[in-house]
């Protein structure tokens, strides 16, 4: 089913997207500081992290300011536009790429790829999320998920579903696919409410959202407390994940590495990487990465012994001419 949502200017979300995550003045630059660094071990990388014939900066279009990646099994990342919407896939070996898939003139946030070579979308404020080919740009399915207040966040793709976050209400999208990953129609669609130790809090609340590591339920974390949660996919139970006490404060994508989940902490400039229990019920701050080229990173993707950041630059008002880019550093 196809939609035709309201147009959002960019420069009203990313004010929105900076007021929400309480942006303080000129972080875009700044390091992480001792406290945000928790017991895990602090690490600066330098900009020449794991040289080699892979370009470490990927440069995006002027003006594009992106927010998602998806990288699969080939050396392409896809990225998603805040302005309107548009996919620009990025070569990984000459950094060179192009927008294959025009957008519906609003956000693409958080996406994710399947094996079959399809992109899932969120759609932010729009409340919606749609399933473009990574091959052509062809937008194969669109599906509303809510009218009122919401936030479309991120998403994960499972063998059996795709899952949608928002980041505005206590419950999950669910894109049931069958056992040949045939695309649902609209009335499939179903609103999983979240119930458990999830506390549905004042500004961002669910935003990056991964399966665990045995397989069998969702890990989300919630940007605003820096809580990391386990997801039941059968009921909508939430436990919190026992970190020992640590907390992920401006916790946004996350990404799982066998039982390693790396955690993209925004406005702090840093990536931590949590390790984890099979199940995901318990895991361990081990190490917090920050790098002198991250400016705002919001998502991370991996690709062979690298992990892949965009920038979205949020301390920055956004205009046509405003440059961007994605940063590439060595998985730890």
């Amino acid at each position: 089913m196809s939609i035709h949502p309201p147009r959002f200017t960019l420069s009203a979300l990313a004010l929105a997207l900076a007021a929400l995550l309480a942006l303080p003045a000129g972080a875009a630059g700044a390091a992480p500081s001792s406290s945000a660094a928790g017991t895990g071990r602090a690490i600066t990388q330098s900009a020449t992290a794991g040289r080699s014939v892979f370009p470490t900066t990927i440069p995006l279009p002027d003006g594009f300011s992106p927010e998602g990646i998806a990288i699969g099994s080939l050396p392409f990342a896809y990225f998603g536009s805040l302005v309107d919407g548009s996919i620009y896939r990025a070569n990984l070996v000459t950094g060179n790429g192009r927008v294959i898939s025009e957008g519906p003139g609003t956000p693409s946030v958080g996406l994710t790829i399947d094996r079959r070579g399809r992109l899932f979308v969120a759609g932010g404020p729009a409340g919606d999320g749609r399933v473009v080919s990574a091959a052509t740009g062809e937008v194969l399915a669109s599906y509303t998920f809510t009218s009122g207040p919401n936030f479309i966040n991120d998403v994960i793709v499972t063998p059996d579903a795709a899952w949608f976050t928002d980041s505005f209400n206590p419950v999950l999208y669910k894109l049931p696919l069958d056992r040949r990953g045939n695309l649902p129609d609209q009335d499939d669609v179903a609103t999983v409410p979240l119930t458990g130790d999830f506390v549905l809090e004042e500004g961002f609340n669910l935003n990056g959202i991964e399966r665990t590591p045995d397989g069998k339920g969702l890990l989300v974390v919630q940007t605003n407390t820096g809580l990391l949660f386990r997801v039941d996919t059968a009921t909508g139970a939430t436990t919190a994940v026992d970190l020992g006490g640590e907390t992920l404060p401006n916790g946004d994508g996350i990404l799982l590495s066998g039982r390693t989940l790396y955690v993209v902490q925004n406005l702090l400039n840093q990536v931590a990487a949590v390790r984890l229990d099979r199940s995901g019920t318990r895991g361990t701050v081990a190490a917090r990465v920050t790098d002198p080229r991250f400016d705002v990173p919001t998502t991370v993707a991996r690709f062979g012994n690298r992990l892949y950041l965009p920038n979205a630059r949020f301390a920055v008002e956004p205009t046509p001419t405003t440059p961007y880019s994605a940063v590439a550093i060595r998985r730890f």
